[in-house]
């Protein structure tokens, strides 16, 4: 699915140049399922960004199937991002004003789809992460899992190959934690979808098929 060869990336910080990754050579097989952890600032987001074409190398190269990322131009990256690739994130990054619903739907407006089509793959993904009864509910009425739940289903909606997460339980307590973890296992089995996530949870990290630890943007195998 990915083949990285010697990415480095660096940029300004004031007066002085930081190196987010140096150097970093890596493959992630079609449908594995692969954990990220490392230090804060160790260059985790960043390799994240690498992965879902929002950021281009300094040096070096990025492949995801038959595409060389870093040589692409900006409408095509987002052409593989709207397709391609799912995002879920930290915080959740829904909008307040928006049912469950809606907010699964916007992930589709890149797509040019018909309004009906739109409803209908939103309410098969709210469906598919258990909240087809929670549709009509805004953010604030919804609890911090059901609220990720959401954005899950928003991720899952455009039937992409890729899912990246970036810590998807670090707002969660234990059992929510583990609760969305059993779906994102059984999603990506399900599905055969390439699942990277970054974690500072060992739990979480434990339930990957392969785990890579970076720090001072160099990424090994743990």
């Amino acid at each position: 699915m990915y083949t990285l060869q010697n990415v480095s990336k660096s940029y300004k910080q004031g007066s002085r140049t930081v190196t987010a990754l140096s150097d970093v050579s890596l493959t992630i097989a079609d449908g594995a399922l692969v954990a990220i952890q490392g230090p804060t600032g160790g260059g985790k987001s960043t390799l994240l960004q690498m992965l879902g074409a929002l950021d281009r190398p300094s040096a070096g190269t990025v492949q995801l199937g038959d595409s060389e990322l870093s040589t692409l131009g900006d409408s095509t990256l987002a052409d593989i991002r709207a397709h391609q690739i799912g995002f879920i994130f930290q915080g959740f990054n829904l909008l307040p004003t928006l049912t469950a619903q809606e907010n699964v739907e916007t992930a589709l407006a890149p797509l040019g789809l018909a309004a009906d089509a739109r409803r209908s793959r939103a309410a098969q993904a709210l469906a598919s992460v258990g909240l087809a009864e929670r549709a009509a509910h805004r953010p604030t009425e919804l609890s911090g899992g059901q609220q990720q739940r959401v954005a899950i289903a928003r991720a899952l909606v455009k039937e992409p190959a890729v899912l990246l997460a970036d810590e998807p339980t670090g707002n969660l307590d234990e059992q929510t934690r583990d609760e969305i973890m059993d779906l994102l296992e059984g999603l990506w089995r399900d599905r055969g979808l390439t699942l990277v996530l970054v974690t500072h949870d060992s739990a979480v990290a434990a339930r990957a098929e392969r785990r890579l630890h970076i720090a001072g943007g160099t990424v090994r195998e743990k």
